[in-house]
């Protein structure tokens, strides 16, 4: 078979993308590939507050990725839950619509990456975004990704917010409006009490004759003609064919799998191509480096009250009706998107933005729900928003089936558990004031007499990622950069990626949204290079 455009991976970036292009270039054919199944009629998936089911479980729609053994956290595998299907982990998250703070983007052009100022970035956001609460300069409406308030807040959440503004941290109602800082319920992907993914936004329900949808197939491999991207290998149905591309091809499969890809191809440090027998294309030493991930802790604390979603027979009790207000009328406890409330605070008030993020479930949140509690409670959680640490993606096998070793090397660097420690101490203000505390919770790891040496010893005991990876395709306007500023590989033609991973820093807060800004400018840049009939090729740099 062959297309214009091939688009590896059906998640947040490769979504936009397909759906933008198609729409963009209706005179093009366009294939977009997953390595997962269709989530349209996923009930898991749809209803939002599967995701409690969806994130512990190794399932179809998840990778369940494992990384090598943290040092940092007494040597534990970490956990890496990411979304496979089409929606990839937009169809399992916790559907927070935040975009990072302005400056983040600033920073983004001030390292080499012109174009990717904020200014340059908004139109984007804002193209992207249909919010419920209508259009202004800092959102839009109309457009394909829904963003909404939630129907059905829990009360719980709602005393995390007052405990947090008696604790001193301001109100805020919207964290990507004027001022990221403070604390409040946020707006998440849905619509109608359903999840929204990035599938059901941009891809299922529209009529797209040019946009062809292959699930249930992994990327081996992308072919090259010389040193131009010609196609992609692919197995689906235990058959292994070659697709081909007449324009060009286009990786969105993550900042785990691209990277992997990318050296499955030839692409990446040449000793680690070589030493899985896999021939050098372009030594290329930056890709699958710079890992940055949210480090995260949480405290967990069980509650008597019922108000809280727990497993009990009172709790199984409410599930009962609550399910049929969800069938009938998608209302209840099951549009809960489990982190309901949080916010972004800083740690010193001279700093010119929030480093620290909070996010609030009313329930009980262990080891990524993989550990399973009888009673009700709640999860506080924190997390350093611009980690200094950084890890590797490398390869297990040259084949592309095999998961990659993932080594995020969380609190290599002092900075991040300093400030983890210190996030820690401010999110228990909010937890000793007065509407969190009437609950009287018993917590399940810490205490409030906790020593310093104790609160680092339980961190690193119990520390893990908030699902953020991002930069192992790192974008820049130097020569070691992975992708140019229009996202084409170095050292190669006829390749791009659009995804998390070509992000140069990490941004303060949830990755989706930043994601799907870059899956439509993708779009834009390669309409254009169709337009003008340019070569894809990665702009020269010295």
């Amino acid at each position: 078979m062959e297309y214009d455009y091939i688009i590896v991976g059906g998640g947040s970036g490769g979504a936009s993308l397909a759906g933008r292009l198609a729409s963009n270039c209706p005179d093009a054919t366009i294939a977009l590939i997953e390595a997962g199944p269709h989530t349209e009629r996923s009930l898991l998936v749809n209803m939002p507050l599967g995701i409690a089911a969806l994130v512990p479980l190794r399932t179809k729609y998840n990778y369940g990725y494992e990384t090598e053994p943290q040092p940092g956290l007494v040597s534990r595998y970490g956990y890496q839950p990411r979304g496979r299907g089409f929606g990839g982990s937009s169809a399992m998250n916790a559907m927070i619509y935040t975009r990072g703070h302005p400056l983040d983007y600033d920073e983004w052009a001030q390292l080499g990456c012109t174009g990717w100022a904020w200014q340059d970035v908004l139109p984007y956001f804002l193209r992207a975004e249909d919010n419920a609460r209508g259009a202004n300069a800092w959102h839009g409406a109309g457009g394909p990704l829904s963003v909404s308030d939630l129907r059905d807040p829990n009360p719980v959440a709602g005393r995390f917010v007052r405990a947090a503004v008696e604790a001193g941290f301001r109100a805020n109602d919207d964290f990507n409006g004027p001022d990221q800082e403070g604390v409040g319920f946020y707006q998440v992907t849905q619509r109608g009490g359903e999840r929204w993914t990035v599938a059901r936004a941009y891809l299922y329900g529209h009529e797209r004759p040019n946009l062809h949808l292959i699930a249930d197939a992994t990327v081996l491999r992308v072919t090259f003609d010389g040193a131009r991207a010609s196609g992609v290998q692919v197995v689906r149905g235990g058959k292994v064919e070659t697709l081909v591309a007449r324009g060009e091809v286009i990786l969105a499969a993550g900042a785990f799998n691209t990277p992997q890809l990318l050296m499955c191809s030839g692409i990446g440090p040449a000793d680690q191509l070589r030493a899985h027998g896999v021939p050098v294309l372009h030594d290329a030493p930056e890709v699958g480096r710079n890992l940055t991930d949210h480090i995260d802790f949480t405290y967990n604390l069980r509650v008597k009250s019922t108000e809280a979603i727990g497993y009990s027979l009172r709790g199984f009790a409410k599930m009962i009706p609550g399910l049929a207000r969800y069938f009938g009328s998608r209302t209840g406890m099951f549009t809960s998107n489990a982190a309901e409330a949080g916010g972004f605070i800083k740690s010193r008030p001279d700093l010119d933005r929030p480093d620290l993020q909070l996010h609030f479930c009313a329930g009980l949140v262990d080891d990524h729900n993989r550990r399973m509690h009888w009673g009700h409670g709640y999860a506080l959680h924190v997390c350093v928003l611009r980690p200094a640490s950084r890890g590797t993606v490398m390869l297990a096998s040259a084949d592309a089936r095999v998961a990659p070793l993932i080594d995020p090397r969380f609190l290599s660097d002092a900075h991040d558990m300093d400030l983890l420690a210190l996030g820690a101490r401010l999110a228990r203000r909010i937890l000793d004031a007065s509407p969190l505390a009437e609950l009287r919770g018993r917590e399940l790891y810490t205490h409030a007499g906790q020593t310093e040496t104790e609160l680092r010893a339980t961190i690193a005991a119990h520390a893990d990622t908030i699902y953020h990876p991002v930069s192992t395709c790192r974008m820049g306007g130097d020569a070691r950069s992975v992708v140019d500023t229009q996202l084409r590989v170095r050292g190669v033609s006829g390749l791009r990626i659009a995804d998390a991973s070509v992000m140069p820093t990490l941004i303060g807060g949830n990755t989706n949204a930043p994601t799907v800004m870059i899956g439509e400018r993708a779009a834009d840049f390669i309409a254009q290079t169709r337009r003008l009939g340019e070569p894809a090729a990665a702009e020269v740099t010295v």
